[in-house]
């Protein structure tokens, strides 16, 4: 059976879609920014273009990003996930976007609540476990609620916590504090989900660590990241 196209009745390529979509995830842009950009290439659009295109897209290539990592992750040993929440207002209102971060860095899954208790941190916990598998250690911060629901899923031997242990993932929130201040913040926090698996996705997925790598190698990092990008959703 034939895979359905979903770029099929759209008026713009393939290739135009998927780089509205990366400029405006990847990079603290506006809607109208992006528009622009493009406009300097010879590309008319609308903002609201961009809009539907990155809400309609978006998960889609960020779902094809994950299952491939899930894949990946799964055939082997986990070494280490740093744990944390970040607080995140929408409307006024404090919510906390719960994430999990490998030992290099990138994210693994982001879970937004209303609360910052047990309850959502185990859910959060059997999400992410359920999908990448258990990591042989969990580096949380000191609240509580972690090593309440780490008892619960039969991982309290593997918990470490410690003064500077956690300053990978709490430096992995800079990009989406980046992104959050250039969207003006949240306003549903359906939209805070979905934008935030989004970009975690696209950000892990294109974002290639220069000091560790020659420029060679960075290099052919970066071109293979973008020709596999090219691919996605392809028919």
């Amino acid at each position: 059976m034939t895979k359905r196209d979903p770029f099929k009745y759209f008026h713009s390529s393939p290739e135009i879609i998927r780089l509205a979509v990366m400029l405006y995830v990847r990079f603290p842009l506006s809607l109208r920014n992006v528009e622009d950009l493009l406009h300097e290439r010879g590309i008319e659009i609308s903002h609201e273009s961009v809009r539907f295109w990155w809400q309609r897209f978006g998960p889609m290539f960020a779902a094809e990003i994950r299952k491939k990592r899930a894949e990946r992750l799964r055939s082997g040993p986990q070494w280490q996930w740093h744990l944390d929440e970040m607080f995140v207002k929408i409307n006024g209102e404090r919510h906390y976007l719960w994430r999990a971060i490998d030992q290099e860095g990138e994210v693994l899954e982001s879970f937004v609540t209303k609360t910052r208790d047990k309850k959502a941190a185990l859910k959060f916990l059997k999400k992410t476990m359920k999908r990448y598998g258990r990591p042989h250690i969990l580096v949380p911060d000191k609240l509580r609620s972690y090593g309440a629901a780490l008892r619960e899923v039969g991982a309290a031997d593997r918990q470490e916590t410690g003064r500077w242990l956690n300053n990978r993932a709490e430096n992995s929130h800079l990009p989406f504090r980046r992104r959050e201040r250039a969207m003006q913040r949240f306003r549903r926090m359906q939209s805070l989900q979905i934008f935030a698996a989004v970009h975690a996705s696209v950000f892990n997925h294109l974002n290639s660590e220069r000091s560790f790598y020659s420029r060679a190698n960075f290099k052919k990092n970066r071109a293979a990241a973008l020709a596999e990008w090219r691919q996605l959703g392809a028919a």
